[in-house]
């Protein structure tokens, strides 16, 4: 049968993104200037899904109120995992919803169209299977889960995350299953007391059960980290199933600004006089670049105000944030810290997480992680990790 439903799974944090998830979940995070789970419900609407299950969690409001119950015709519908138990327990979450088989993603990854269509088209084919997996060929299998095919397309392993030499296809994400597979996403018991839907795919496989793999092309990414969003942007541009560069109607834009494409500057932005946007920014709505900024390989999310003369590279923003005039993000490299451990040399001029406020003057050395509701007084040097709602003075 035609699949014509989905289960999008989208209850996760997204805890190493923090500070910018301390307010509102990962899939909810701007990939140029639309959020994640948006893309990814336009990958589905686009291959012909009209139904759409939403397993929602960690701040599951900002998902519910920027939706509401439909998406370009398509119904939505939000079942609730209480806790983050992994993907496998929140897809159990929507049992209830699913009496026929489903197409499932992850919500906090961009995936293309393409993707999401083969592996339907697979699944049709392949009337003995219990479950079909979508693939791309990317070296990160290590970080994201690893598949080895048969010759004849069948699954023979699937590892979360491999460490052997051998040969894997990367997981996209991307699942048409049977409701039957929900009987092996139960046992055995799961690890860590989570409920990994590898590990259930896993398991069917150990039981004889037929599960395909199907490789295709496209977009597929995940913003592991901050600086990742800056990457995400980039790749948008880039590819063909991405976003085109566009400057709203609703955009006011001076005349003797620069605009170096490719660029997204969303309704309501404001550009001023002599100002510099450009390449590869995104500015989300209601942001404004004052006279003679320079904003350049840059994220700035929406309510943003970036002072005159101010200049932002490789800069990521969160929401309603204020940079004052003169203020520098100087760009990466730099060495990043999240939590215990320190990256090296990652492209990332600075993190200002929501609301954060300068006074201007301000210089924000490589790798500069700045918490939500910080301010940094005038003419001050930040570096390293800024907590949030610190005064630096």
């Amino acid at each position: 049968m035609t699949i014509r439903s989905a289960v999008v799974l989208a209850a996760g944090e997204g805890a190493r993104l923090r500070p910018l998830t301390k307010h509102r979940p990962k899939p909810m995070l701007p990939a140029a200037t639309k959020p994640i789970l948006e893309h990814v419900f336009d990958a589905l609407v686009d291959a012909g899904i009209t139904e759409i299950t939403v397993v929602v969690g960690y701040g599951r409001t900002h998902v519910q109120s920027y939706f509401g119950s439909t998406y370009r015709d398509a119904s939505l519908e939000y079942v609730v995992q209480d806790k983050q138990l992994g993907s496998g327990h929140a897809l159990l979450a929507a049992e209830s919803e699913v009496s026929e088989p489903q197409l499932v993603l992850n919500g906090d990854q961009l995936v293309a169209q393409r993707i999401v269509e083969d592996v339907l088209a697979a699944y049709d084919d392949g009337d003995d299977a219990i479950a079909t997996l979508g693939l791309v060929r990317d070296a990160a299998v290590d970080n994201y889960g690893g598949v080895i095919l048969e010759d004849d397309g069948s699954v023979r392993e699937i590892v979360e995350r491999p460490r052997d030499d051998r040969t894997y296809q990367l997981n996209a994400g991307v699942y048409a299953f049977d409701p039957e597979l929900f009987e092996y996403l139960r046992g055995p018991e799961p690890q860590l007391n989570e409920y990994s839907l590898v590990d259930g795919i896993a398991n069917a496989i150990d039981a004889t059960e037929t599960v395909r793999g199907v490789t295709s092309e496209g977009i597929w990414i995940d913003a592991t980290y901050p600086w990742d969003l800056l990457e995400v942007t980039e790749t948008l541009f880039e590819s063909v199933d991405g976003v085109e560069s566009e400057i709203s109607a609703d955009a006011r834009v001076h005349d003797s600004a620069t605009i170096v494409e490719p660029v997204v500057i969303s309704a309501d932005c404001v550009v001023g006089p002599g100002a510099v946007v450009g390449p590869n920014v995104a500015l989300g709505k209601n942001a404004t670049v004052g006279a003679n900024a320079v904003v350049e390989t840059s994220v700035v999310d929406a309510d943003t105000r970036v002072g005159s003369g101010a200049t932002l590279v490789d800069c990521v923003t969160g929401r309603n944030v204020r940079i004052g005039t003169g203020s520098t993000v100087v760009g990466g490299p730099g060495d990043v810290r999240v939590g215990d451990r320190v990256h090296e040399a990652e492209r990332l001029g600075a993190l200002l997480a929501d609301r954060v406020r300068d006074g201007g003057g301000v210089t924000y050395a490589p790798g500069t992680i700045v918490g939500s509701d910080a301010v940094i007084n005038a003419g001050t040097t930040v570096r390293g990790t800024i907590e949030t709602g610190t005064e630096v003075q």
